[in-house]
């Protein structure tokens, strides 16, 4: 089986230095907030062009780190996304406060900038941008809707790690920028680890009391805060496994570039890329009518691809209804039609022929090309 991603193929690439790592922590007897844990956010602030970093249990924690500090929390609104992971919406819910639903840029799947102000309210206090599948969102207009009304801006970078809009990295564009290292992520650990940037000193240092029960250096809890540390092991993992992220991406970049070449003039929608932008392809999302069927069609032939996302948070048990939300026709649109073909840095140039070969050969494309 050909898988959608692969974490454990991404270890024995590294299997050496990432176990030499490992075990230098374990030897050291320091498990949490220590050596690593300072080097991995340097040299993370260091590779995003942010003045600070700081390491936390999960990316969902990090938004929910960022959002509180910013002051987010109840009786508020956050403006996002549907077509996006729960935990974007959960981290706000987490906060106390509550969020809106705008919907998305169909060609990019990423929040649609002209219909945020439709959204705004005396309670809309924040943004969250989520950079899908590796695509940046448009931050320009982004933050200049949040400039002409005095919101904050968060981005999720979960899916992004080492994106590029214009000039700066994700995650360094707005107020702070929420990293995921969950094991398939781009910048994927062998546990469960996130991290905050910032450029703003006052909240860097806010956002490290609230994530350790808002402790002050002498350990005094100042304000409420949570139990979010990023261990020493995965801190050491993701410090292997950093330095060779641009290389990754660039690897991940070929495979978007083969399948873009590959399935070319075939009647399916290939990702864009936005302009101006690097895209670092988390996942290569296509679009096609009969999605299921060709996922069906795909996995007798032994392909996994996957869908991101099947089912818009909004339409959710645990959210429909209840949460305020513009018209989302481009939200629901996709939901029916994305699917994600294999996509990491270890696929061989044989399997990347198969998944294509297998794609075209789907009867619906096979009769249209006919």
């Amino acid at each position: 089986m050909i898988l959608c991603s692969n974490p454990r193929a991404q270890y024995l690439t590294l299997k050496k230095d990432i176990d030499a790592a490992v075990l230098k922590v374990l030897d050291s007897g320091w498990y949490i907030r220590g050596a690593e844990v300072e080097a991995v956010e340097e040299e993370f602030a260091a590779h995003a062009g942010a003045a600070h970093a700081i390491g936390v249990a999960s990316g969902t924690d990090a938004l929910v780190v960022a959002l509180s500090a910013l002051g987010v929390g109840p009786g508020d609104e956050v403006i996002t996304v549907s077509h996006t992971a729960v935990p974007t919406v959960s981290a706000i819910e987490q906060t106390g406060a509550t969020p809106v639903f705008v919907d998305i840029e169909p060609a990019c799947f990423t929040l649609d900038p002209e219909r945020i102000e439709a959204m705004l309210t005396p309670r809309t206090k924040a943004l969250v941008a989520v950079h899908l599948y590796g695509q940046p969102a448009d931050m320009d207009a982004i933050m200049a809707v949040a400039g002409r009304h005095g919101l904050k801006v968060v981005e999720d970078c979960a899916q992004a790690a080492g994106a590029i809009y214009g000039s700066q990295g994700v995650g360094a564009i707005g107020d702070a920028g929420c990293f995921s290292f969950f094991p398939t992520k781009n910048l994927g650990t062998f546990g469960d680890g996130g991290m905050v940037i910032t450029a703003d000193g006052r909240l860097a240092e806010r956002m490290r009391g609230v994530r350790e029960y808002g402790w002050d250096g002498d350990k005094i809890s100042q304000f409420p805060g949570l139990n979010s540390r990023l261990d020493e092991l995965q801190a050491a993992i993701v410090r292997v496994r950093l330095r060779h992220l641009n290389g990754d991406n660039d690897r991940r970049r070929q495979v978007a570039d083969f399948y873009d070449r590959a399935l070319a003039g075939a009647d399916i929608r290939l990702p864009v890329r936005r302009p101006a932008a690097r895209h670092v392809f988390h996942l290569y999302v296509v679009r096609h009518s009969a999605r299921d069927a060709l996922r069906a069609f795909l996995k007798e032939r032994g392909i996994a691809a996957a869908v991101h996302y099947e089912m818009p948070v909004h339409l959710q048990p645990a959210y429909r209804g209840r949460l305020p939300a513009g018209p989302l026709e481009h939200t629901e649109r996709a939901a029916l039609e994305v699917l994600t073909l294999p996509v990491y840095p270890e696929l061989t140039q044989a399997e990347l022929e198969k998944v294509a070969e297998a794609v075209l050969a789907f009867p619906e494309l096979a009769a249209e090309a006919g």
